[in-house]
C-alpha cells in the first residue's frame, strides 16, 4: 500500500456529517473531528471529492424502511419501532453513521497502481465468499460508512476507475441512480422497439431512465411536471405527460397511440398504480425501484393474471451491470444530470431540497 504523496501523512481527523440516530434532520451532526478511517485488507482510502444525495440517504434516517409505515416519504422522522425492520439490510442500524452513497474521489491509500485515480463506487456491498446472494448484501452508508466525509474507506472489488471528461459533482450523481435505472430495465428486458412509461421521469433515477431506455432503442413516455418538461424532452423523452393532468392514465394512453410494453415507475403510490397496470399491454411488465408518493397500493389480481403481466422489483444490482453502466458513461453514452450543489456543511439544506422534490436530476454534496 502507498499514499499518494510518499512522505508525507494523511490528517488524523477529518469533517463528516454523522447520523446519529432515526428522526429529522437535527439527528444529522456535521463534525471536524471524525478519526480518519484505517483501511483493511482488500479495502482502499479514498479522499472524497463530491457525493450524490438519494432517497436512500433520507428514507434510512427517517426511519421509513419500517414495515409500519404505510405513508409517502417526507423529511422528519416516522418513530422506529423495530430498528431491524427499519434498516436497508438484514440488521439494525449502527449509530454514528457516515451516510452517503454516491461517490467520486481519488485513491489515497491502496495499490500502486490505483493510487492518484479518479474513480467511482458501486454501492452494493456484496459477501466476497458468495457475491450472488442477495440476501448478504448491505448498502454503502447504510451497512458501513459512506461518502458524506472527507475521506471513506470502501472494498477493493467496489472501485471503479473512470476516464471521463465529466466533473467529479457529474460522477457523483452517477452510482445510485444510474445503477438503479439500469437494473430496472434490465429486470424488465427492455428491448429496441419497446413503449416505456417513466414515472418521476425528473428526478435522479428518472433522468437515467429516459436515457438508458433510449439506448436500449425503446420509446419513452414520460411522466414529469409541466415546468420539468422541456429538459425531459431534451435528455431524449420522445413524449412528456405533465403528471398534473386531470386524467393522467388516458393522457400517457394517448401519447403512446400504441400497446405500452413496460412501465418504469419509481414513484408508487395508490393514486396510479392499478391505472399503470391496466395501460401495460397483454405480457407487459412493470418495474419498480421507489414508492416516493407511498408504499402501499391496491393490486387486482385478475388484472395480473388475466393480462399475463409480470411485475419486477429492483434493488440489488450484479457488479456486472455497474461496470457496464461506468462504460456507457466513459464512451459518453448517458448523461448525468445536476440540479444543484451544497458543501458538506449545507447537508440539511441538500436534504430538504431533495425531499421538496422541485429539482430536476441530482443534488450532489462537494467536499
Amino acid at each position: 500500500m502507498t499514499t499518494a504523496s510518499p512522505g508525507s501523512s494523511l490528517p488524523q481527523q477529518m469533517r463528516a456529517a454523522l447520523l446519529i440516530g432515526y428522526g429529522g434532520p437535527n439527528q444529522l451532526v456535521v463534525s471536524d473531528e471524525v478519526p480518519v478511517p484505517v483501511p483493511g485488507q482488500d479495502e482502499v482510502l479514498i479522499r472524497v471529492a463530491a457525493c450524490g444525495v438519494n432517497n436512500t440517504d433520507i428514507n434510512t434516517r427517517v426511519g421509513w424502511y419500517s414495515a409500519s409505515v404505510a405513508a409517502a416519504t417526507a423529511d422528519g422522522g416516522f418513530g422506529v419501532d423495530d430498528p431491524v425492520a427499519a434498516a436497508w439490510g438484514s440488521a439494525a442500524m449502527q449509530f454514528p453513521r457516515i451516510q452517503g452513497a454516491d461517490i467520486c474521489g481519488t485513491v489515497v491509500v491502496g495499490p500502486d497502481h490505483l493510487v492518484g485515480c479518479r474513480v467511482i463506487v458501486d454501492p452494493i456491498l456484496r459477501d466476497p465468499s458468495d457475491p450472488d446472494n442477495r440476501a448478504q448484501v448491505g448498502y454503502l452508508g447504510s451497512e458501513r460508512d459512506g461518502g458524506f466525509a472527507e475521506y471513506v474507506c470502501v472494498p477493493l472489488s467496489n472501485l471503479h476507475p473512470v476516464r471521463s471528461e465529466l466533473s467529479d459533482v457529474e460522477l457523483a450523481a452517477i452510482a445510485c441512480s444510474g445503477g438503479a435505472a439500469e437494473h430496472m430495465l434490465a429486470r424488465a428486458g427492455v428491448n429496441a422497439g419497446e413503449t416505456v412509461v417513466v414515472t418521476g421521469a425528473s428526478g435522479g433515477v428518472g433522468t437515467f431512465l429516459v436515457q438508458l431506455a433510449r439506448r436500449r432503442g425503446a420509446r419513452v413516455i414520460a411522466v414529469a411536471s409541466a415546468e420539468k418538461a422541456d429538459v425531459v424532452r431534451a435528455i431524449g423523452a420522445d413524449a412528456v405527460v405533465p403528471r398534473e393532468a386531470p386524467d393522467l392514465i388516458a393522457e400517457v394512453r394517448a401519447a403512446a397511440a400504441g400497446p405500452i410494453d413496460v412501465v418504469a415507475d419509481v414513484v408508487g403510490g395508490a393514486a396510479a398504480f392499478a391505472g399503470w397496470l391496466e395501460l401495460l399491454r397483454v405480457g407487459g411488465r412493470y418495474t419498480t425501484a421507489g414508492a416516493i408518493a407511498g408504499p402501499m397500493v391496491q393490486l387486482d389480481l385478475r388484472t395480473l393474471y388475466l393480462k399475463d403481466l409480470s411485475l419486477f422489483g429492483a434493488t440489488v444490482f450484479p457488479s456486472s451491470l455497474f461496470a457496464d453502466l461506468v462504460g456507457y458513461i466513459e464512451r459518453g453514452e448517458v448523461q448525468p444530470v445536476v440540479a444543484a450543489t451544497f458543501a458538506l456543511g449545507q447537508i440539511h439544506e441538500a436534504q430538504a431540497a431533495f425531499a421538496r422534490k422541485a429539482h430536476t436530476g441530482s443534488i450532489v454534496i462537494t467536499l
